[in-house]
């Protein structure tokens, strides 16, 4: 779905100044099941066009000011002692229909962190999205079965609860305090049958900008060891205290050492609105689904000419139904800002407010159709 996530399929100050010196990666979800894949990009490798070309080293003399430079250590065991209770395996089945209309079951795995005395546990969307039951087991090995409160695509955030009470909460941190260079340490499911593993890395960037299920992102990076089955758990700094939920890796035959966490300071609005509401204030809704046809052969399976994103369904009363946008239709431009991917819309309604006007063209039938299109907010 695809709304302000472009509808269903899917606050801290200054951001740091070197993000426009940042490159933009596109990377695969750590996978939730066993079954999945983990898409990822591949490493290119950087040689020298002449080996024999002069290198001229310059020595030169470099200074600091050490006072400002923060010196940090580690202690793994206390850490691990502190978290492990607090990081929790969870387990999924979802329903899924084959080709011939045939039902079967899928398992899946991932990690959640106890972020209530009562039950609370946050994790992932992907983790949790569609399942008809979910299991989580405690360090202690203790079982209960989890009932969705609410989900979060754009964010890839759910919260699930359990009934139980006198649980290890985790402590939250300060993200936006972080350092790059400090060391970090990740609990999770890796596999989804070794929980309560404990990884130990620093954060290599504080503000990677990333495209993750075409949304762009920024989250923390960390050379700990992220493996499927990590997704939901926790990353944590030297006092134990929770700054970033796992959320993806990249992967690639010369890739290591490239996961990624959402920073605590962004998810946890997103959590408190998650459970005081059942969805996240002030987000925009288009109102459709849609389809991202990148070749001929890929178009034609869905019945068009042409390469293109495209308008599948229209949900009813939405901002796409109101303002006239119907099934079939191409997106040529949002606002005079050309459309050639589901993640340029993504990006255009992440810079938008409840209430906003959008002038979009479309083609339909051959012809150019232009509309305009008044926000609503995304409830649910």
């Amino acid at each position: 779905m695809f709304d302000h996530e472009l509808m269903d399929t899917e606050t801290a100050a200054v951001k740091k100044e070197l993000r426009s010196m940042k490159r933009t990666f596109r990377i695969g979800l750590a996978a939730c099941a066993l079954l999945s894949g983990v898409i990822g990009f591949s490493a290119g490798t950087l040689a020298a066009k002449n080996s024999k070309a002069s290198v001229v080293v310059q020595s030169v003399e470099r200074r600091q000011n050490v006072e400002n430079v923060p010196v940090t250590s580690i202690n793994i065991p206390s850490v691990a002692a502190l978290t492990q209770n607090s990081v929790v395996e969870i387990r999924t089945e979802s329903v899924s229909n084959s080709l011939f209309l045939r039902q079967f079951v899928t398992e899946g795995a991932g990690s959640g962190v106890i972020i209530s005395e009562d039950g609370y546990i946050v994790t992932n969307n992907h983790v949790i999205e569609d399942a008809r039951s979910i299991l989580v087991a405690l360090h202690d090995g203790t079982t209960y079965e989890a009932q969705l409160v609410a989900s979060d695509s754009k964010m890839d955030i759910g919260v699930i609860k359990i009934e139980a009470s006198g649980l290890t909460p985790a402590i939250l941190g300060d993200s936006d305090s972080l350092s790059v260079g400090e060391p970090v340490v990740a609990v999770g499911n890796p596999l989804g049958q070794l929980g309560g593993t404990v990884t130990n890395g620093i954060v290599s960037a504080l503000d990677r900008e990333i495209i993750l299920n075409n949304e762009h992102r920024n989250l923390l990076q960390t050379n700990a060891a992220i493996n499927p089955g990590n997704s939901g758990g926790g990353l944590f700094n030297a006092d134990g205290e929770l700054i970033g939920i796992v959320v993806a890796k990249s992967s690639g035959e010369d890739v290591e050492g490239l996961g990624f966490a959402i920073p605590i300071n962004d998810a946890k609005p997103i959590i408190e609105d998650l459970i005081a509401q059942g969805y996240v204030g002030g987000r925009v809704s288009l109102g459709i689904t849609a389809l991202d046809l990148t070749t001929p052969q890929l178009a034609a399976q869905y019945g068009f000419k042409t390469p293109g994103v495209y308008v599948q369904s229209v949900i009813e009363n939405s901002s796409a139904a109101n303002g006239g946008l119907q099934p079939g239709d191409c997106f040529v431009s949002i606002n005079d800002t050309a459309i050639e991917a589901i993640s340029d819309i993504t990006s255009i309604l992440n810079e938008s407010s409840v209430g906003d006007q959008l002038m979009i063209t479309v083609k339909r039938d051959g012809k150019i159709v232009e509309l305009t299109l008044t926000l609503q907010e995304k409830k649910g």
